[in-house]
């Protein structure tokens, strides 16, 4: 046991540390979803299933290992289904998390509880009815219908004011957002939860109904009970005396607001659910990401080359494609993309002629988590050319014969020649030519443009292959008179 923890430190190397350190934050992210989501309890019965299954393929009970892998196929499209709502939420927090983003912070938190603690006050006594909605991390907008854009300075003047009987926007919601009124009159989504609605107002209903679907906090003031509720989470609490919104409002600011060493009190809080993240992720690792035993696979990849002149060509090479052997862990190769592998030969300091280069690991991209054992055949022979320019003729390809009647006259293409780039000792075998023209089809003298048409190993000077105008005369054939 001494022994393979010794070996199990040896191997770890920073990247598994980093490894590690990613998905311990994303266990921690999914403990604190699954600690703070409504349907926690799906999950918890997915959980139940997952081990009935396990022990199903442990002990051999077909019909319910049966059963339970059509449940399972179909998963993850319910579960999608089940928490879109969540997983909505969860993007859109983490767009906004303040971490993340520079944004503007509400610089007098404790000022605003007090404006608002006493706008509450003030509604209570004249017994008007109100519902205030304090916006925290979660985006409202999709939430929201109606309303009036207002973004005025948070007052107790224009919280009275918006929630006079006479005022347009007083059956609606007012919209807080970081000391700003952004919005009235707003429409919210009432809940469904009638075991929570019983007998409580619309303002009540709607309250409930957007801490539902977000992490708003909510003000409700009853002007027929003359009473003050708050709501948060899906939960609606009425408090005994008016006062007692004081106090909330300035925990719930500060909770909000950014504070001095923001990062030592993240780590200290929720130390548990980050203590499991951290053993959950090692263990996963243990299980799926370290492997003592390495094997060995072989890969065969083309050779090509980088840094090459201008002007140079590479012909006869042999061979065209490399044999290469990697070791590491199964999980390594599970994770390789054949793709990454290349074969790569600089070609920089090339010579005229034939000649070889080795192949070795030099040469080899490859993934940081495999080793190259062996790279098969380990050179690669090939013959390296400097193109020359030179002007050569244009020969015009004809095929076929003229119709009868007809004799083919003079035959002129225009230009003459043509510059090209060549290997120097294959300048005087070089032909080059036009598309080929079928006599078949001239009924009389014609001008036809026409491609060229070059070896390989020739590039015509600007880079793109030329065209030239093929004239082709044409007379009618003389008949003998008749005797």
């Amino acid at each position: 046991m001494e022994d393979y923890f010794i070996q199990l430190l040896k191997s770890i190397r920073i990247f598994d540390l980093l490894d590690i350190a990613i998905i311990s934050i994303f266990v921690y992210i999914a403990l604190i979803w699954f600690k703070k989501t409504a349907s926690r309890f799906v999950l918890i019965g997915v959980f139940i299933l997952a081990g009935v299954y396990a022990a199903a393929r442990i002990f051999h009970l077909y019909l319910t290992e049966y059963a339970l892998q059509g449940f399972f196929a179909i998963l993850a499209i319910a579960l999608i289904i089940i928490f879109q709502e969540d997983i909505r939420r969860f993007f859109e927090r983490l767009a906004t998390w303040r971490f993340f983003r520079k944004g503007a912070f509400d610089t007098q938190p404790l000022r605003s509880a007090e404006i608002i603690n006493n706008a509450v006050t003030r509604l209570i006594q004249n017994r008007r009815g109100a519902l205030i909605v304090l916006k925290r991390e979660d985006f409202l907008d999709r939430h929201l219908k109606g309303g009036f854009d207002l973004d005025g300075t948070l007052s107790e003047a224009i919280l009275e004011s918006i929630f006079d009987p006479h005022s347009i926007g007083h059956d609606g919601a007012v919209i807080i957002e970081d000391g700003y009124i952004t919005r009235f009159g707003c429409h919210l989504p009432l809940s469904v939860n009638t075991g929570k609605i019983g007998n409580l107002g619309l303002r009540h209903t709607a309250a409930l109904g957007l801490s539902e679907r977000c992490d708003a906090f909510c003000i409700v003031v009853s002007e027929e009970r003359g009473t003050v509720s708050i709501v948060r989470e899906g939960s609606l609490i009425r408090l005994h005396h008016p006062g007692d919104l004081l106090p909330i409002l300035e925990q719930l600011y500060q909770e909000t607001a950014p504070e001095k060493g923001g990062w030592l009190r993240w780590i200290s809080e929720s130390w548990a659910e980050k203590a499991i993240a951290i053993l959950l992720a090692c263990g996963l690792w243990l299980a799926f990401g370290y492997q003592t035993e390495s094997i060995r696979r072989d890969y065969v990849r083309p050779i090509v080359y980088r840094n090459l002149p201008p002007d140079w060509i590479i012909e006869e090479q042999k061979p065209k494609e490399a044999t290469i052997t990697l070791m590491g862990s199964k999980q390594a190769f599970g994770l390789l993309k054949e793709e990454s592998l290349s074969v790569t030969l600089d070609m920089t300091g090339v010579k005229e002629g034939r000649q070889e280069m080795p192949l070795g690991n030099a040469n080899i991209q490859h993934p940081s988590n495999v080793t190259i054992v062996d790279v098969n055949p380990n050179k690669m022979q090939f013959v390296a050319h400097m193109l020359v320019q030179a002007e050569t003729p244009i020969d015009v390809r004809l095929s076929g014969s003229l119709p009868k009647g007809l004799v083919l006259g003079k035959v002129t293409v225009s230009p003459a020649s043509v510059q090209i780039k060549a290997p120097r000792k294959n300048l005087k075998q070089i032909k080059i030519t036009t598309e080929p023209i079928n006599l078949r089809e001239i009924t009389a003298t014609t001008t036809l443009t026409r491609q060229l048409v070059a070896p390989s190993a020739v590039r015509f000077a600007g880079g793109e292959r030329p065209a030239a105008e093929v004239t082709i005369e044409v007379d009618p054939q003389e008949t003998a008179p008749p005797k």
